[in-house]
C-alpha cells in the first residue's frame, strides 16, 4: 500500500513534492481515485494556480465530497491549503469548507509586490507535531498572492505587511501556505513530521 496519496489537483509543484518524498523514503502514489485517497494512510492535497480552477477538477473527479470526510491526516500545501477552508475571493470560489476563513488577495505596496515570492520568517504560535523541531525564525519559500487571516486554527504565521496564516490545524487536517518541497531543510523536517508523526 501506498504510504502517501497525493491528490491530482493539477499545479506545477507535484513533480518537485513527489521527489522531496522520494528522498524521505516515502512512497507516494498521485492519484484522483476516491478509494485509493480513502485507503492511504496520509494524503496531501498540492495545488498551484487558481482557486476556481483547482476546485473545478476536484469537483470533476468527485472529490469535493470524499477529501472532507477523510479521518486519516490530510496536509495541504499552498493553494491545497486555501482550498481546506470554506472560500477565497478569487473568483469568487467557495471552497470545501473544511476549515473556517476566506482566502484574501494581498494588497500590493511600494516593496511589497504581489505575488509574495521568495523566503520569509515564521512566527510559531504553538507546538504541534507538524512544526516539532522548527523554530520561530525559521525561513521557508512562498509562492502566492492570497493569504487566509491568522484564526484560532493557526499554528504559525507570516508577515507580508501584516499577519496572514503560514501553517493550520484543524482536527486531522494541516496546511502550509509556503512549499516545503522547495525550503530546504526546513521543509524537508516538516514532511518528514507530517510523514512520522502526525
Amino acid at each position: 500500500m501506498t504510504d502517501v496519496a497525493i491528490i491530482d489537483s493539477g499545479g506545477a509543484n507535484i513533480a518537485s513534492l513527489v521527489h522531496a518524498l522520494e528522498r524521505l523514503g516515502c512512497d507516494a502514489t498521485l492519484t484522483r481515485d476516491p478509494g485509493l485517497i480513502r485507503s492511504a494512510p496520509k494524503v496531501i492535497l498540492p495545488g498551484v494556480g487558481a482557486a476556481a480552477d483547482a476546485m473545478t477538477r476536484l469537483t470533476e473527479s468527485g472529490l469535493t465530497p470524499i477529501i472532507p470526510a477523510l479521518t486519516q491526516p490530510v496536509l495541504g500545501i499552498c493553494l491545497g491549503m486555501q482550498l481546506l477552508f470554506e472560500a477565497s475571493d478569487e473568483g469568487p470560489t467557495r471552497c470545501l469548507g473544511i476549515v473556517p476563513g476566506t482566502a484574501r488577495r494581498f494588497a500590493a505596496a511600494a516593496g511589497r509586490p504581489v505575488p509574495h515570492m521568495g523566503w520569509n520568517q515564521l512566527d510559531v504560535l504553538r507546538d504541534d507535531p507538524l512544526l516539532d523541531g522548527i523554530p520561530s525564525g525559521a525561513y521557508a519559500y512562498f509562492v502566492h498572492s492570497y493569504a487566509l487571516p491568522p484564526g484560532t486554527d493557526t499554528i504559525a504565521t507570516c508577515d507580508y505587511g501584516g499577519p496572514f496564516t503560514a501553517a493550520v490545524r484543524h482536527r486531522n487536517f494541516l496546511g502550509t501556505q509556503f512549499h516545503p518541497e522547495r525550503s530546504a531543510g526546513i521543509g524537508a523536517r516538516i514532511l518528514r513530521n507530517f510523514l512520522e508523526s502526525c
